[in-house]
């Protein structure tokens, strides 16, 4: 599949990325690489291939998942946490805003 450099730069502009021509010229190749994979892929036989969602081993249905557990000596003050801050407030991280349309 032939993707181009213009397609390339307006998915760059939805992800508000700015790509140097080397990269504009990498991340073509390398897009147009994933598509010809894809595309090989449906030349495979699938047939009487359960579709699945998730892979899981054979156990039962969250074996591949940890227990959401809270360790509250894991915690870090709020005050020690916003030391790693450039700029802080209430409480919180302040960042600048990044979308600006």
């Amino acid at each position: 599949m032939r993707i181009t450099e213009e397609q390339v730069r307006y998915v760059a502009d939805l992800a508000n990325l700015s790509l140097s021509p080397d990269e504009l010229t990498r991340m073509t190749r390398d897009l147009e690489g994933i598509l010809d994979v894809m595309d090989r892929l449906k030349d495979i036989d699938t047939t009487g291939v359960e579709p699945m969602a998730q892979v899981l081993f054979d156990a039962e249905d969250t074996a591949a998942l940890r227990a959401d557990v809270d360790h509250p000596e894991r915690r870090f003050p709020i005050a020690t946490v916003l030391e790693n801050a450039a700029v802080s407030g209430s409480g919180y991280f302040k960042v600048p805003k990044v979308i600006e349309r």
